[in-house]
């Protein structure tokens, strides 16, 4: 179905697409909105490649009933790019409100059940993130990794207490999340999902790709994990930078220092070439082995404070934007 342009009414804002360089940022949940929610300060052109495992809550319920891509991941990485007019907050506070009932509509977000009524009007993912996209006048383009739902698989040490060195197989986005043994590597299901053509393009054309902060396991690697993108990465004529998480995460990475992080990414994805890493300086434990850890991955190490400053494990959007910006105008001298 073709939906007409839209008619009389309040006019949705537009947003120019010629500002700052192109980027490209992949991740997922709340990690993706906080490097939306710096990016946007730099460009319009801007374009967010979202996860698609997630199997709970309104997304979960969605995915099994309808058979469609999980809409949650998606419907925050628009909220976090609306645009900054009484017109974009409100449809960004409507695409977030959540239902709170005794019934069936119980916690479903109002978002999910959009975005899965356009994509059954239209029969097209793309179009329809691209419709709520203009409702919000978002400030960049949101894409699914994959053409298809996934599922994530991960090999686990020591979930049986009496068998502290056995390895168990545990499938699905939250129960990786919140497994209470130690997540060895992850893989997905199917193994060859077919990636988005429009995700391929735009990482072909990027100036710059943001991987990160985000779940490792769940959000982060699941991008190295798609055969064509993970080709699209390790080819790019793009700068790459990784964005360091703001801390350890119960069920994912508990112990895991930095350079740990560096040494499963790079486990995962071999191929893949990293320009630059960015981490707070709250992080850093053994800096010359974190300096070390990323030059073997071809990068810098950079250090900026980014975390909002509260105790508690999130980037502030601002600072953030201003280690993107020291990037991307080249005043940060990276390795040829």
């Amino acid at each position: 179905m073709t939906l007409p342009t839209p008619g009389r009414g309040p006019s949705v804002p537009s947003v120019s697409s010629s500002r700052g360089p192109n980027v490209v940022a992949l991740g997922g949940g709340h990690g993706l909105a906080a490097s939306l929610s710096a990016l946007r300060h730099l460009t319009d052109r801007l374009t967010a490649v979202v996860t698609v495992a997630d199997d709970g809550g309104s997304s979960g319920r969605l995915r099994r009933e309808f058979g469609v891509l999980p809409p949650g991941d998606l419907r925050m990485a628009l909220s976090a790019l609306c645009d900054d007019s009484e017109w974009g907050l409100l449809w960004r506070d409507v695409l977030q409100h959540r239902f709170a009932s005794a019934g069936a509509m119980h916690d479903h977000a109002l978002g999910n059940l959009l975005i899965v009524t356009l994509w059954e009007l239209l029969d097209d993912p793309v179009s329809g993130l691209d419709w709520v996209a203009r409702l919000l006048g978002a400030r960049g383009r949101v894409l699914p990794m994959a053409a298809v739902p996934l599922d994530i698989e991960a090999t686990v040490l020591g979930i049986d207490p009496d068998d502290p060195g056995g390895l168990t197989t545990v499938r699905g986005q939250v129960a990786v999340a919140t497994t209470p043994g130690r997540v060895i590597g992850v893989q997905l299901s199917p193994n060859d999902p077919p990636a988005r053509p429009e995700v391929l393009a735009a990482v072909r054309d990027a100036d710059w790709t943001v991987l990160g902060p985000g779940s490792w396991y769940t959000s982060v690697l699941p991008h190295l994990l798609v055969p064509e993108l993970a080709r699209a990465l390790s080819r790019t004529d793009s700068r790459i930078c990784l964005t360091l998480n703001l801390g350890q995460q119960p069920g994912e990475t508990d112990g895991f220092s930095p350079e740990k992080h560096l040494e499963v990414l790079a486990a995962h994805a071999p191929e893949l070439r990293i320009d630059a890493v960015l981490v707070d300086p709250s992080q850093i434990e053994d800096e010359a082995s974190l300096v070390a850890a990323a030059q073997g991955m071809g990068a810098v190490l950079v250090t900026r404070d980014v975390a909002i400053g509260d105790g508690t494990p999130r980037h502030d959007p601002l600072r953030l934007a201003a280690a993107y910006r020291d990037l991307f105008s080249g005043s940060i001298t990276l390795n040829a």
